[in-house]
């Protein structure tokens, strides 16, 4: 009876690995993308930042793979777009942009979610069918797909949207003016209502800026705000992945973090006694140090579903930096220098952390912030991690622009069929391969005007409400301090005119708010 008892127990151990290993050898990875929102890239440790401890997304870079010269728009909702579509924002047929705030009162009797849906659907040109979408790339290639928390076109989304854009499931905002708020009183899971009792707040508990002590009270009175938005992602994030560890997923994370206005259930440890920062300040670094536990949420739930070896990790940002925390005596809104109380013009007088007071230094020294078309606006972290396969703290100054993401998760997912995009697959680039395409130069409009960077770091970039041109050296002057244009007329020339053919003959196609 010992030996059968010995025997039985000898092949479940065989069958309980072979589960395992077939588990863990899935033959195409896991992917999660990461999408965090204004986090300027002199937030994070591994750039420098000393406040503001990051150790999670600093061991993505010390794990993987951190791209130095690595793009993406001066604002939010074109960067989304270019980020899904594989295309650029400078073309004459641009991204259609629909208005904030349109799911406001779906929760009413004011409107209903099938009148919102119906009229924005009727307000935008119907998607072309041979449009290819970022989450439709994957879920073709046989991934399951899901997408949680802002949402991913315009500034109001569709249900009908979303499913063409490939997810198949989704839960959170389709309005970019309530992702502004982090109480929501309902959000939207696969194009239904979902209501949270306990947030009653119509506006999901969005506070306003600069900093008062009006307004310091209306935060911190929680009546109405009892549901944290971040919360409820990160609980349908793990629980997605518990789900779905057996088969090829992708989920993409457009988290609200570190946008503001400031809102955070709790100041973190960290910082309580902190005494170089201001209330706001705390609360501020309390959101940025959320996003970093999250991710190691995350990064500590591959690991025990036993996927972690399988799983490609993905984190960037939309834009750069953005202040939430400006109040009397520290950062002003508008921008202005702290010492002679001029306002910063994105030009002549550039924004920088050290003349605006930017205790965080969060554009990491750069000019501009988001909405500008100068380095703190669009230079974005981009880390890529996946055990075993990527070596590990590996540094890359390949350039990169946001909208070669598409192609290169179409190529690690075998995505077999033709695309028409402006981006280039970097999928080789992680792998150490030097013989790959690359981009002769990266285009982005959106809020300033057109800029371009070429792969050996000139760069040309515009003002068009002042009919500005300017043109720099980055591996020289990152900090955009010197304008070349005089200097080297003829580069200046030759950049000029390949910036006007890359948008299709005019500065204007693509401008947005400008």
């Amino acid at each position: 009876m010992r030996v059968l008892i010995a025997f039985v127990s000898c092949v479940l151990l065989v069958f309980v690995s072979c589960v395992k290993n077939e588990k863990k050898e899935n033959k195409r990875p896991n992917i999660i993308l990461i999408y965090a929102d204004d986090l300027g890239i002199g937030l994070l440790g591994h750039e420098g930042q000393e406040i503001i401890k990051t150790p999670n997304i600093d061991r993505l870079a010390s794990e993987g793979i951190r791209f130095t010269n690595a793009y993406s728009n001066m604002l939010c909702a074109p960067a989304r777009a270019s980020l899904i579509t594989g295309l650029h924002d400078c073309h004459k047929n641009g991204f259609q942009v629909t208005g904030g705030g349109a799911y406001k009162y779906v929760h009413t009797e004011k409107a209903s979610l099938e009148e919102v849906d119906k009229r924005l659907n009727e307000a935008l040109d119907p998607i072309p069918e041979n449009q290819v979408f970022l989450g439709q790339v994957a879920k073709e290639s046989g991934y399951k797909t899901a997408q949680f928390g802002k949402l991913e076109w315009g500034f109001s989304a569709t249900d009908h949207q979303m499913k063409r854009h490939g997810w198949d499931y989704y839960l959170g905002y389709l309005d970019h003016v309530r992702a502004h708020g982090f109480y929501p009183p309902f959000l939207f899971e696969n194009g239904a209502i979902k209501m949270y009792e306990g947030n009653t707040l119509i506006n999901a508990g969005k506070t306003g800026e600069p900093e008062t002590e009006a307004i310091y009270k209306e935060r911190w009175n929680m009546e109405g705000k009892e549901v944290y938005s971040q919360d409820i992602f990160m609980e349908g994030i793990l629980s997605f992945l518990e789900s779905n560890s057996d088969q090829p997923f992708f989920l993409y994370f457009p988290t609200q973090l570190p946008h503001g206005p400031v809102a955070i259930p709790e100041v973190h440890a960290d910082f309580i006694n902190d005494d170089r920062l201001t209330p706001i300040e705390k609360e501020y670094a309390s959101m940025v140090k959320l996003l970093d536990d999250n991710v190691g949420q995350i990064m500590d739930k591959l690991v025990d579903l036993g996927i972690d070896d399988n799983t490609l990790i993905i984190f960037t940002a939309d834009n750069g930096h953005e202040i939430y925390y400006a109040q009397e005596g520290r950062v002003t809104k508008p921008y202005s220098n702290i010492k002679t109380g001029e306002r910063f013009d994105d030009l002549g007088r550039k924004y920088y952390s050290d003349l605006a007071g930017d205790i965080f230094d969060g554009n990491g020294g750069r000019a501009g912030m988001k909405r500008s078309n100068l380095q703190g606006g669009i230079n974005v972290p981009l880390i890529m991690r996946w055990p075993d396969k990527i070596n590990e703290n590996i540094t890359s100054d390949r350039l990169i622009a946001s909208y070669d993401l598409l192609p290169t998760i179409a190529e690690i997912v075998g995505y077999n069929k033709p695309i028409e995009v402006d981006g280039v697959s970097y999928f080789k680039e992680i792998f150490g391969d030097d013989n790959v395409e690359e981009h002769e130069y990266v285009v982005y409009s959106s809020f300033t005007g057109p800029t371009l960077i070429t792969k050996d770091g000139w760069k040309i970039r515009t003002h068009l409400r002042k009919n500005a041109f300017e043109l720099f050296y980055l591996p020289e002057d990152f900090k955009e301090e010197k304008d070349l244009s005089e200097q080297y007329p003829e580069k200046f020339k030759a950049l000029k005119e390949m910036m006007l053919l890359a948008c299709d003959g005019d500065f204007k196609n693509g401008l947005y708010g400008g």
